[in-house]
């Protein structure tokens, strides 16, 4: 069961989700409505949507995605954090790096997170050529994560968001993913073996 602390957490980032994505005739009544649940209903609510497990010790949907008991659209990885697509993006190749483990609070995000952050931001850059690219934090159900976000127009971190098709992601994953380097053999090379010298052949000497 959730706790009071947890509840409110939750609600707030849902009613955030709402207000960046939803359309405005939609927003205020589905406002209501995760305000007035109670902690068994926003609970069947987060277990309907495949959001948590609350059967599972791991109950966070981005600690899921990292330990891959979630499908995801994965571009790169190191040690300590993965590349993945937003599936509700704010643009296009809009990308989310997530932590291995599970961190709340933007100073304990790993160096290795924000290395990841840069390299994903100069492929988009490459690849797509937006204006530029905003970097910055969200979090979700206490996981932080850093958002990579190509600005093509006069896009915001609070701009509306929309539903990606599996087929665009797709396009992007194979645009975007780190390809996986084979190591080319060098052909060895053979030591040329002395041949043996024979016993010279030299004429008799005539006195």
């Amino acid at each position: 069961m959730l706790n009071e602390e947890q509840v409110q957490t939750i609600k707030k980032q849902l009613i955030e989700q709402i207000d960046s994505s939803f359309p405005e005739d939609k927003k205020e009544s589905a406002k209501e409505q995760v305000e007035e649940m109670n902690e068994e209903e926003l609970e069947a609510f987060l277990d309907k949507n495949k959001l948590m497990k609350p059967k599972e010790e791991n109950s966070c949907i981005f600690c899921s995605i990292t330990s891959g008991k979630i499908p995801c659209y994965k571009l790169m990885e190191n040690k300590k954090a993965i590349a993945v697509l937003e599936i509700n993006p704010i643009s296009k190749a809009h990308t989310l790096i997530l932590p291995k483990e599970h961190f709340s609070g933007e100073e304990k995000i790993p160096n290795e997170a924000h290395t990841l952050a840069k390299k994903m931001a100069k492929r988009i850059k490459s690849k797509f050529k937006p204006k530029q690219i905003k970097i910055f934090f969200s979090e979700f159900m206490g996981h932080e994560a850093i958002n990579v976000l190509p600005i093509y127009k006069e896009e915001k971190e609070n701009s509306q968001r929309r539903k990606a098709s599996e087929k665009e992601l797709e396009e992007l994953k194979i645009n975007l993913e780190e390809k996986k380097r084979i190591k080319k053999t060098k052909p060895q090379k053979i030591e040329k073996k002395d041949k043996p010298r024979g016993k010279m052949w030299l004429p008799k000497r005539i006195p």
